[in-house]
Formats: C-alpha cells, sequence, structure tokens
C-alpha cells in the first residue's frame, strides 16, 4: 500500500528562497551556456547517423537512391535522343521545304508583277493598235 503524505513546501529543505519557476529557468540557461557546441557539418551530421539507423534501412534507402539515379539517367538519355531526332529531322526535312515555299513564292509575285506590267502596258496603248500575244510566263530553272 502507498501512504502519501502532504508536504509543506515553505518548511521544506530541498526548496530555495527563490521562486520555483525562475530558479528552473535560470539552471537550464546556465546549463546551456556552459556547453560548447563544436562546428558540425552536414556530412558529419549525417556519418553519426550510421550508427542510429540499422543496416536493412540503410541498405533499403541505399538501393532506392540507386534505382532512381539510374532512372533519371536513363530518362535523361532517352530525351536527349529523342530532342537529337526531332532536331536533325526539322532540319532536314523542315528547312528545304521552307525554302522552296520561299521560292515559290517569290515566283509568284514575279508573274503578278509582270502581268500587272503588261496590263499598264496595254492601257498605255491606242485603241485599235495590235500587239502580238504576250508568251507564257515560265518560271526561272524549267
Amino acid at each position: 500500500m502507498v501512504k502519501v503524505e502532504i508536504v509543506d513546501e515553505h518548511n521544506s529543505p530541498y526548496t530555495s528562497s527563490a521562486p520555483s519557476r525562475t530558479n528552473s529557468s535560470d539552471s537550464i540557461s546556465s546549463i546551456a551556456s556552459d556547453v560548447s557546441v563544436p562546428d558540425e557539418s552536414l556530412y558529419d551530421r549525417l556519418s553519426a547517423l550510421v550508427d542510429i539507423v540499422p543496416p536493412s534501412t540503410r541498405q533499403s534507402i541505399s538501393s532506392s537512391l540507386l534505382r532512381t539515379t539510374s532512372f533519371i539517367k536513363k530518362t535523361a538519355r532517352v530525351v536527349g535522343n529523342v530532342v537529337w531526332i526531332v532536331t536533325t529531322s526539322a532540319l532536314l526535312v523542315g528547312l528545304p521545304l521552307a525554302l522552296s515555299l520561299e521560292d515559290e513564292a517569290k515566283i509568284v509575285q514575279q508573274e503578278q508583277e509582270m502581268l500587272a506590267q503588261q496590263q499598264g502596258a496595254q492601257q498605255m496603248l491606242p485603241p485599235g493598235s495590235s500587239q502580238p500575244a504576250p508568251k507564257a510566263v515560265v518560271p526561272p530553272g524549267f
């Protein structure tokens, strides 16, 4: 059986004259100021965890990190190859196509200018004068 005693705080040998709340905070602050903390790097702290973390957990963490880095490397290689294929295909197919479309647009513009010049020349001729029929416009290279 447990015997309970009521202890009078004023006459107890364990109490001091200062209030207990201040006394306990003073002791904590004095302890904190007395302890010197060495400068530790993050690597030092992580290497100290080797003793705390069990080997099986360390092995599973290591294997998952290795799998993740391997997956990232393989994915980066595949994405790089796809980008290379798309870029070279665009240069080999798209650039000549764009150049040929530009040439075609220039030819069409030249034909329109020649037709406009011929129509302007026909308007300048007096009525009734005959001029030979205009030749068909042939694009350069044909």
